[in-house]
């Protein structure tokens, strides 16, 4: 009999972690000849999202969780599922229910039928509840890393994903600090089958991704898969350099034949002005990458635990 994880990242999602608890047990109950273990990632929560978890594993022993002893985030809640996970296969799924809990059955079916397959994964090729300005830089974004990046990203993924053990552990294999998973997902291969779903609205709460949070994660995605800036950067200098060199000739020629080199001085500041910006913005660039380096070189753990009912590992 196959055993299917199910990996749930909680931050503050006390209202949710019932109404989840409810629709995924109405799965498990369809899914007779498969056995289930629900792995509850309380990610430094500050309401009661952990006295909910312990709730649940008390008259459930299929739940599981594991307590950080702060917000380390979803990445770091998804690697710490991923290696405490014992199942076959392993999916892992938003608790506020916009990953649909019926899904998972549909998933599994592709995914024991087709022996090829090795991943069944989520998209949506609809985002009516973006605002425009996010909608603008969600498309901006796919456009811009498929063309830097080879590594292949799916516009619309989710992290909604039903995988074989042989691909869970791919990933768990990969120890980066900065973790970016979509990304780290399609950088192990193996094969995957998409299904698009429209994303249906959460059922209580609210997001804490705000369009900030979601701008310097698209950034983490880009630094982590593509060191095409730095050549972007190397070749705006060398660019700026040659307007330069052929600025000063001209200048010179001018000079001789008409004389008066002072005159022009206010188009000169803004140059300088703009010559300024596109030196910080270089500088910037290369700043990013180091950062992500020293953040590497520390190897700091991932995530802390402070509360678990798993045994010892």
């Amino acid at each position: 009999m196959d055993k299917i994880s199910v990996i749930i990242p909680c931050y503050n999602e006390e209202d949710a972690i019932p109404l989840f608890y409810e629709e995924i047990t109405k799965v498990m109950s369809k899914m007779i000849n498969t056995k289930f273990e629900l792995l509850f990632i309380n990610d430094g929560s500050i309401d009661n999202s952990l006295k909910e978890i312990k709730q649940l594993s008390k008259k459930d022993k299929n739940v599981k969780y594991i307590s950080f002893s702060r917000n380390f985030g979803k990445e770091a809640a998804m690697m710490a599922g991923l290696e405490y996970a014992t199942g076959d296969y392993v999916t892992i799924m938003d608790v506020d229910l916009q990953d649909p809990p019926e899904k998972l059955e549909e998933m599994y079916k592709i995914i024991k039928n087709d022996k090829d397959i090795d991943c069944v994964g989520l998209k949506t090729d609809s985002h009516d509840d973006y605002g425009f300005i996010r909608k603008f830089f969600t498309n901006c974004f796919y456009k811009i890393i498929s063309k830097m990046s080879k590594t292949e990203m799916v516009p619309g993924a989710r992290d909604f994903r039903l995988m074989t053990r042989q691909m869970v552990n791919a990933i768990i294999s990969l120890r980066e600090y900065n973790r970016y998973s979509k990304g780290l997902f399609s950088f192990v291969g193996f094969n995957t089958k998409w299904l698009t779903y429209k994303i249906p609205e959460r059922k209580v709460g609210k997001t804490t991704w705000s369009f900030f949070k979601l701008f310097a994660y698209a950034l983490d995605g880009i630094l982590a898969f593509t060191t095409v800036p730095l050549t972007i950067s190397a070749f705006i200098g060398i660019i700026f350099c040659l307007i330069s060199i052929i600025a000063i000739i001209i200048i010179i020629i001018k000079t001789l034949i008409f004389g008066d080199p002072v005159d022009g001085w206010p188009s000169l500041v803004c140059i300088m002005f703009f010559l300024s910006g596109i030196q910080l913005f270089c500088t910037g660039i290369s700043g990013t990458y180091l950062s992500k380096t020293y953040t590497e070189v520390k190897h700091r753990p991932i995530y802390i635990i402070k509360d678990t009912n798993f045994k010892s590992k």
